[in-house]
């Protein structure tokens, strides 16, 4: 998919260097999967305190009865 977008010239230099990509293409492709990563690791963070847990479960029990 073609998107014209106006970036920052000095900082897709900056990206260019710091990352090693060939193309600016690349570059902000990169950005955009780091981006989506971060956001899922955000969501998943938000899981934390909201899953209820039986404080009677043994997992250790769960692996010797394999």
């Amino acid at each position: 998919m073609a998107t014209n977008l106006e970036i920052d010239e000095n900082l897709i230099k900056e990206a260019l260097e710091l990352g090693g990509h060939p193309t600016k293409d690349a570059v902000v492709e990169e950005a955009l999967r780091e981006y989506v990563q971060r956001r899922k690791q955000l969501k998943i963070l938000e899981l934390f305190g909201t899953i209820e847990y039986d404080d009677d479960y043994d997992y250790k029990q769960q692996r010797r009865s394999r």
